[in-house]
């Protein structure tokens, strides 16, 4: 579609009624797209069949504004809708019809996509109270709300061009401000004349997700937001914060104190051994590893290490939301790597290994490589950086780690784990739990650098730190994520393998009924989990 073409079909969209004249005329034709909903289509009829049938025998549920973006999400959060609407809830199903996030899209194709939405949701319509977002009225932001969107739309343009400086005036950002802004309008006027009990979004950080979320804050009604992880079967939920954040307090607060039993200890070397593979399990919904395990001693010879202590600086990805608004030393991960890089370039005594997040293959923008070597053209022959795509697994270089530095990266905690010292620099859960090095400052980092590797031996974790370290690891891999049938990587294959009827049944109250409360704004008690 050329410029002119856009812009045509993007004003005669806008124009509501000239908009929807068009989308009856054309009817269910659309032409070339990619928000399409096969697998709604195929599970909606015997789905709502089964939702009704359950609702029926519910008792009287909460209101709940479930919102949605993106095709993908909408047939999520389409059946997780009937699920909700099979307890008993009464659910309203905000979506807003885009096909990527960070392509421009005309409004006369957001509408319709939002037509074939509805269309395609009319069976379910009085479970789910199917509402297209573009509907809704759109009154001004209030200064704090609006301040608080912004900082989604940087956020939005940090995470797709994988950044962290950001010119407000970029295009990318200008776009993600619109959409983020439109979002929040709509949310607010919705939410404020109709005051549900409890709003579900997803994530709760980034895109029209982290719009709402802070409408819905702003307004004062209770927000659950998820996300999903490595694991299958697993659903992260928090209570009027991102989930991304990972807040762990009160589930450590609960739990530090219970000692870790026999089996406990061995399902957690278990899944730890699991991590370590490039083989995908039944257990796993993604792997980082790029090549299996040849041994601590081989990884040492592939690098040229000598007896110097080793220090292991395991990477983030450039602008992933495990790093957005995590900073603590510095405005920026990218100026504490800066830093870091000058201070090693001057410690020859020692041997820096930078491991490059195996993610980074995934991704298309800047590597956190371009970071060093913008500040270190040439590196001193005692720093190595291995690259997202060498094939040297990252657990063999922890073998033979003696210092770990991470900023978020959960390899912090597998690296504690070990006994080895590891020091943190930015915002993550296991941050202040007893078993890593903290500090507030640079100032205060470099010295406990310092201190540290002038004798790496000493600063090891000792019994009960390393206690501390295995008890947390649990609690966060093996309870934190609650139990639910459907992942978001493979929903498709998810939710044939455990379709509406099974979770609505028995086994599904069994499974995931103390899940299902804490998504629908119950507390959870984490001192008797199920």
């Amino acid at each position: 579609m050329n410029r002119a073409e856009f812009l045509l079909r993007d004003w005669v969209g806008y124009i509501r009624p000239l908009g929807e004249q068009y989308v009856r005329w054309r009817g269910s034709r659309r032409g070339r797209t990619l928000y399409r909903c096969p697998l709604l289509e195929e599970l909606l009829p015997e789905s709502v069949a089964v939702a009704e049938q359950a609702a029926r025998r519910a008792p009287t549920g909460k209101d709940i504004f479930l919102f949605s973006v993106w095709h993908h999400w909408v047939e999520y959060s389409a059946l997780l809708g009937l699920a909700l609407a099979g307890q008993g809830h009464r659910v309203t199903l905000a979506f807003l019809p885009y096909e990527k996030w960070g392509r421009p899209l005309d409004w006369l194709t957001l509408r319709q996509n939002a037509a074939y939405t509805r269309r395609l949701l009319t069976p379910a319509a009085h479970l789910l109270n199917p509402v297209s977002v573009i509907d809704l009225d759109r009154p001004p932001l209030p200064e704090k709300l609006e301040r608080a969107v912004a900082q989604v739309a940087l956020y939005d343009t940090q995470y797709l061009l994988q950044i962290e400086e950001v010119d407000r005036r970029h295009p990318l950002y200008q776009m993600r401000y619109q959409r983020d802004c439109l979002a929040a309008r709509t949310a607010l006027a919705w939410l404020e004349q109709h005051r549900p009990q409890i709003v579900i979004v997803p994530n709760g950080l980034i895109f029209e997700f982290g719009a709402v979320y802070e409408t819905a804050r702003y307004l004062g009604i209770p927000v659950v937001t998820y996300e999903f992880g490595e694991q299958n079967e697993r659903i992260w939920l928090a209570q009027n914060e991102p989930i991304i954040q990972h807040k762990t307090d009160a589930l450590w607060q609960a739990r530090r104190h219970i000692p870790l039993t026999a089996e406990q200890r061995a399902w957690l070397e278990g899944f730890l051994r699991s991590r370590q593979t490039t083989q995908r399990s039944d257990s796993f919904a993604r792997l980082w590893q790029e090549a299996e395990r040849q041994g601590s001693q081989q990884a040492r010879a592939a690098l040229g290490l000598d007896r110097r202590p080793v220090v292991l600086y395991t990477t983030n990805v450039l602008g992933d939301s495990l790093t957005l608004g995590r900073q603590l030393l510095g405005p920026t991960m990218s100026d504490w790597i800066r830093r870091l890089m000058r201070y090693f370039a001057a410690r020859s005594d020692v041997q820096l290994v930078v491991r490059i997040h195996p993610g980074e293959n995934l991704t298309d923008g800047p590597s956190v490589a371009n970071v060093i070597y913008q500040t270190l053209p040439t590196l001193p022959s005692h720093i190595h950086v291995i690259g997202p795509k060498e094939k040297i697994n990252t657990y063999d270089l922890m073998d033979f780690a003696d210092v770990g530095l991470v900023y978020t990266t959960t390899s912090g905690l597998e690296m504690a784990l070990r006994g080895i010292p590891v020091l943190v620099a930015g915002k993550t859960h296991y941050r202040g739990r007893g078993f890593t090095l903290d500090t507030d400052t640079y100032e205060e980092y470099f010295a406990r650098l310092d201190e540290v590797l002038a004798n790496p031996a000493a600063h090891r974790l000792n019994e009960e730190r390393l206690e501390l370290a295995w008890n947390y690891a649990y609690r966060f891999f093996a309870e934190f994520p609650r139990p639910f049938p459907w992942h978001i990587l493979h929903k498709d294959e998810d939710m044939h393998r455990h379709p509406l009827q099974e979770v609505l049944g028995e086994a599904g109250r069994i499974n995931y009924a103390s899940t299902f409360r804490y998504l629908t704004g119950e507390p959870l008690d984490w001192e008797h989990l199920d």
